[in-house]
């Protein structure tokens, strides 16, 4: 027994040594596998922020290299040298921009460059020829308009600053608002009118009316009832649509101005909170229209058959906006964007457009009975009394082509190259992504193109007698054209087509020129034809321009108070 136990106390400690052996070895492989995945992980952890380094590296390499080209490129254009680091940008918004541009190219030439910044480039262009290649070269907006139209709208297709996002868009609206005019020819939908005309027996029992305000009205409800139909006039909740309208206009330029979404400000989530409003409202009037012709809500983007004279006034909502064709829409797009961009933008140059007819017609009171002649003439021929030929309204239209030309909807014309750098005829290369302008009023109002009237109100300038030819800018006074312009009814004088003229660019030029200019054009014609029959346009003895500079250029409308005088005839 003895021998046994020995043996048995002497087996323990062995044991005792062989497990501690085992748990020490599995404690190092422990300790050696943690400081293993410690390593792999410090390893992985320094591979990620080598990579990080170099991809931020090359990132501003690739800015610098960009920055640098830029200024290369930028070098060899005229303009004055940089006063500090943000460029010429303080000089511009202190004084007006017209007359900036105009003494820099008295300066430097036709063409000058402004830095607005380290990367911003600003190039102005004033050579009509020069304009109209940069205008066939250089396609897309400035960034900033873009902004301005999804910050309001959402995203849509009509208004972003690549011309390739628009162009299919734009094609279908061009054929849209042409097929209008050629349905429409001879008639302004009668409901907009009697609107218009009952606004004014509304403002007859006051001393005068504010021209901005009733310009602004005036537009809206010709833009309304053109793309909604008769149901727009007929909705109850059109005065405030109107209202929101006009305020998402004021602040549409300030709140794209930022270069960072500003979501810290309360003042920017008020725009919104009325943006969204007009969408709801936009939403409301669409499905006005639905209800009205019996259009299926789910069928919106299908040609319905309506019958009715006013179809026709609401199917280019329906053909326009939901690709009915190939069934596909971008659902990264706001539904409404288009609708709302159409009605901003239409309003806002509509409005100044006819704005400065009235006021032309009322500071030159002879133009106006002539037009007045020439309007109850065009009558007596129409087949019916209530259609008149717009063919036929040759002063009225000339009327309106000066009053676009000497007052535009906005200071400047804006252009870029996105992608692009492209070169012009007098040996200058454009950077891609460098803002270009244009400054209408220096170019419209240049006496060298116009003579020496340019300044002046001439409707004449856009007439010619028949087998004259086409002299684009008569430089006739009132006291030779008109004197043979008393018979309108029976002259041989013929409109010229104003879009010739290089000089001529109330409504852009180019491949992204407006293409409602012709539809616009039309329907104010025969606006003011019903409107003149009935109402002469004074000015009230104390009336005052209040017009004021807006470097923007979303919205150019001088104020003053007219009257409307009923004839007696």
């Amino acid at each position: 027994m003895k021998p046994s136990t020995s043996s048995s106390s002497s087996s323990s400690p062995c044991g005792s040594n062989t497990l501690l052996t085992i748990l020490f070895q599995s404690r190092s492989e422990a300790c050696s596998n943690d400081s293993i995945l410690r390593d792999l992980v410090a390893r992985e952890f320094n591979a990620f922020l080598w990579i990080s380094l170099i991809a931020v590296t090359a990132l501003l390499l690739r800015k610098l290299f960009d920055l640098l080209r830029l200024w290369a490129k930028a070098k060899p254009i005229p303009g004055p040298p940089c006063p500090s680091f943000y460029g010429h940008s303080n000089l511009l918004s202190r004084q007006n921009i017209t007359e900036v541009l105009g003494d820099l190219h008295k300066k430097y030439g036709s063409v000058v460059k402004l830095w607005l910044g380290p990367t911003r480039l600003l190039v102005s262009i004033k050579d009509p020829i020069l304009i109209k290649e940069m205008l066939l070269k250089a396609a897309d907006k400035l960034p900033m308009t873009g902004r301005a139209f999804h910050l309001a709208f959402g995203r849509s297709s009509l208004f972003a600053s690549s011309f390739d996002e628009v162009q299919k868009r734009r094609e279908t609206l061009l054929t849209e608002l042409n097929g209008k005019v050629r349905e429409n020819k001879n008639v302004f939908p009668t409901k907009a009118v009697d609107c218009v005309l009952e606004r004014i027996n509304n403002v007859m029992g006051k001393d005068s009316v504010d021209s901005r305000v009733f310009s602004q009205h005036m537009a809206f409800t010709m833009l309304g009832a053109t793309l909604f139909g008769d149901a727009f006039l007929a909705w109850s909740k059109v005065a405030v649509y109107e209202e929101l309208l006009m305020m998402i206009a004021k602040d549409a330029g300030f709140w794209a101005s930022y270069c960072v979404t500003p979501f810290w400000k309360p003042g920017f989530w008020k725009y919104q909170s009325v943006c969204t409003k007009l969408k709801c409202l936009t939403q409301d009037i669409v499905q006005q229209c639905c209800n009205v012709y019996s259009w299926e809500t789910g069928n919106l983007g299908k040609e319905v058959a309506c019958g009715g004279p006013s179809c026709s006034e609401v199917r280019i909502v329906d053909n326009l906006f939901f690709e009915e064709l190939n069934g596909h829409f971008n659902v990264s797009e706001e539904p409404y964007g288009n609708l709302m961009g159409i009605m901003f933008h239409g309003c806002l140059s509509t409005a100044s457009l006819i704005n400065n007819i009235m006021m032309n017609l009322a500071t030159h009171p002879q133009i106006q009975d002539k037009i007045y002649s020439e309007v109850t003439m065009a009558q007596k021929d129409a087949m019916k009394e209530d259609q008149i030929s717009a063919d036929k309204l040759v002063l009225l239209l000339a009327t309106i082509y000066e009053s676009a030309r000497l007052v535009s909807a906005g200071s400047l014309l804006q252009r870029c190259s996105l992608k692009h750098d492209f070169s012009l005829k007098s040996g200058h290369t454009i950077p891609a992504g460098a803002g270009l302008v244009v400054p209408v009023e220096l170019v419209m109002m240049d006496d060298s193109t116009l003579g020496g009237d340019a300044s002046e109100f001439n409707p004449y300038r856009f007439l010619s007698k028949a087998g004259e030819g086409s002299d684009i800018f008569l430089r006739k006074s009132f006291s030779g054209a008109a004197q043979k312009f008393v018979n309108l009814g029976e002259s041989s004088f013929t409109l010229n087509d104003p879009n010739k003229s290089t000089a001529f660019l109330p409504f852009g030029s180019g491949i992204r020129a407006c293409v409602g200019q012709k539809f616009v054009t039309e329907g104010v014609a025969m606006l003011f034809a019903s409107l003149l029959k009935q109402y002469e346009i004074k000015l009230h003895p104390e009336a005052q321009d209040t017009s004021k500079p807006n470097n923007f250029g979303l919205q150019l409308l001088s104020s003053s108070h007219i009257v409307f005088v009923q004839r007696n005839s």
